[in-house]
């Protein structure tokens, strides 16, 4: 007995000292001495736990349970049961977690909430495996994953280039990896502007792959442990990143941003004062002045008294994947699923489910743009080294809504050279604006988001040229084709004529319908920002129906659009209005997609 006592308060010091293979060797050295030391079996159990080594801290915990004529304190139970709880046995763990409500007799409610949550999570994981989803994880391949860790994946919304974190010799840096006819192609240091000696990491590539939200720990600029910052990418490089302010960092660990696809709401994740629990999810808002808003908790329809984290928001807009620890699942952190309310609201989460959840920890997820694979960080057994990146086929009940996108080049259409253009995409229904951004002038690219369902203005202007109109109608419930365009803008010149694609009036009328507005201001600022331009507003038919008519209504169409620019103080004797019947078709009235373009409201420069 004196052996065992001694061999126990050596277990203390090397425990203080946090020596546990010490500790664990004088401990099992103890039980031999005394094998009815129970307190020397609980803390083997408590030391096996810490060091994830489950099954072992499960024996410990029974054989401290099992000693005769000694009842052990019931918290026992609510141990053993978390380690059987981290091991899958779900049915034995929710026993014991009865036990413990049964015998506990302390006033500690947060340890009684907790069994009652580990309790839901028994129940949830028994029926969800019982149900098992279809789930085979194919690795990536050696042109993304190494020896290495490889982590955190973020995809561009047409797929072609994957940014994730590498950690080489304890730094962590960001890689890059481009898609050609489905092969990725070997990875390599993104920027050395981005990269440092410093470690950057849990990152968000906008849709477009022109802005790069990431997480800086510990640097000089720092106002946290740490801090979102952001780059934009000129033509083929990326500028120096910059600390996105007070605003939204602050003094404690803000991290793992999710760009939303608009580019307008970045949420993030923080342990900051005002949350719901350990580490929430927030969200903050650009500002039409360019600044971001104070951010706001997403509040209990997202975060719980436990820990929320790696927040993705796919490019439909309305579909967000986050892991936690406190919605009912398989016992760590799961991945889940919440859908965007039309109220705005975040819709109850859902667990992905089994087995792609397990009692292990499953984090950071992020989803293709078609929705049919998911893509993820672990060490499997068919990996190259330490982490590797994964893909999965996604369960069909987790797929986001289906999009598509508009991808393409502005260029000067006499000199053929790229252009910086002001690139917008409205959604017409509800006047989102969900892309708004400048291609660049080393490239002239672009590409913006289209959510299915919608019907979408899409203009392109530069300084000195004429904007270009375009119409998406986006209304089938499954997913498009990309539009692929190359747009060639001309200079603003006498005789040059453009149809607005998006001026729309009801049959046989004349009242300009709301949806027309987004084009009727690309109008207005043309005409705004140059003052000396005149024009002639022309409305035109289709061969349908009576000649006289078809004169009186396209002259009716253009003068409600002469009318909406001198509401707006444009001058009376900068503009003309003129009906040109059906006399003037661009494309075959023997049909009606023909008829469709030539019903239609276009404006020529008669003066700069």
């Amino acid at each position: 007995m004196r052996k065992a006592q001694q061999n126990f308060e050596y277990a203390q010091k090397s425990l203080q000292n946090r020596d546990y293979e010490t500790a664990v060797k004088s401990l099992q050295d103890a039980v031999v001495a005394d094998p009815a030391f129970q307190l020397a079996f609980i803390q083997l159990g408590d030391v096996y736990k810490l060091k994830k080594e489950f099954e072992k801290a499960q024996l410990n915990y029974s054989k401290a349970i099992d000693i005769t004529g000694i009842q052990p304190d019931a918290r026992v139970y609510y141990s053993l049961a978390d380690v059987l709880l981290n091991s899958g046995k779900y049915a034995e763990a929710k026993k014991n977690l009865v036990l413990f409500k049964e015998r506990y007799k302390g006033k500690d409610q947060s340890i009684l909430e907790r069994a009652d949550k580990y309790i839901r999570d028994c129940d949830f994981a028994v029926v969800a495996m019982a149900k098992p989803e279809q789930y085979k994880p194919v690795n990536l391949g050696d042109a993304v994953n190494s020896k290495e860790r490889e982590y955190f994946p973020a995809l561009t919304a047409d797929g072609s280039s994957l940014i994730f974190s590498r950690t080489v010799a304890g730094n962590e840096d960001f890689y890059i990896s481009h898609r050609t006819n489905g092969v990725w192609g070997t990875a390599v240091p993104l920027s050395d502007k981005i990269n440092t000696r410093l470690n950057e990491g849990a990152q968000s590539i906008s849709p477009d792959g022109m802005y790069l939200f990431f997480t800086g720990c510990n640097r000089p600029d720092g106002l946290g442990s740490c801090d979102l910052y952001v780059s934009h990418k000129s033509g083929t490089s990326w500028d120096t990143p910059f600390n996105l302010g007070e605003t939204v960092n602050s003094p404690s660990w803000d991290s793992q941003p999710a760009i939303s696809p608009d580019g307008n709401t970045l949420y993030f994740v923080s342990n900051r004062p005002g949350g719901l629990g350990g580490y929430d999810i927030w969200k903050s808002i650009l500002n039409a002045d360019g600044d971001w808003s104070k951010p706001e908790n997403l509040g209990p329809d997202i975060n719980t008294p436990h820990n929320e984290n790696t927040p993705f928001i796919h490019p439909d807009g309305k579909t967000m994947y986050f892991s936690s620890d406190g919605w009912p699942g398989m016992g760590s952190m799961d991945i889940y699923y919440s859908r965007l309310q039309d109220d705005g609201k975040w819709g109850k989460p859902v667990n992905i489910g089994y087995p792609i959840n397990t009692f292990n920890e499953e984090t950071g997820l992020v989803v293709s743009p078609d929705g049919s694979q998911g893509m993820f960080s672990s060490v499997l057994k068919d990996g190259f080294g330490d982490m590797d990146i994964y893909s999965f086929q996604m369960p069909a009940a987790a797929k986001p809504l289906p999009i598509t996108y508009v991808k393409g080049i502005v260029r000067d259409a006499l000199t053929r050279n790229f252009l910086e253009a002001k690139v917008q995409v409205t959604n017409l229904k509800t006047k989102e604006v969900k892309f708004n951004d400048y291609t660049s002038a080393e490239d002239g690219s672009f590409l913006a988001v289209m959510p299915i369902g919608g019907i979408y203005a899409f203009n392109a202007v530069a300084d000195g040229y004429l904007f270009y109109s375009d119409n998406f109608e986006l209304i089938r419930a499954k997913a498009e084709q990309p539009y692929v365009l190359e747009i060639f803008l001309e200079k603003l010149k006498p005789g040059i004529n453009v149809v607005l694609k998006n001026i729309f009036f009801d049959t046989n009328k004349f009242d300009l319908l709301p949806s027309s507005l987004t084009e009727l201001k690309s109008l207005l600022e043309l005409l705004q920002a140059n003052v000396s331009i005149e024009i002639e507003i022309q409305g035109h038919t289709d061969n349908t129906g009576k000649s006289a008519d078809n004169q009186k209504l396209s002259v009716q169409r253009a003068k409600a659009v002469y009318d909406y620019l001198i509401a707006n103080n444009i001058a009376a004797g900068r503009l003309i209005y003129k009906g040109y019947g059906a006399t003037q078709p661009i494309a075959a009235n023997d049909n009606e997609a023909g008829r469709q373009q030539n019903r239609r409201t276009s404006f020529m420069i008669i003066k700069i």
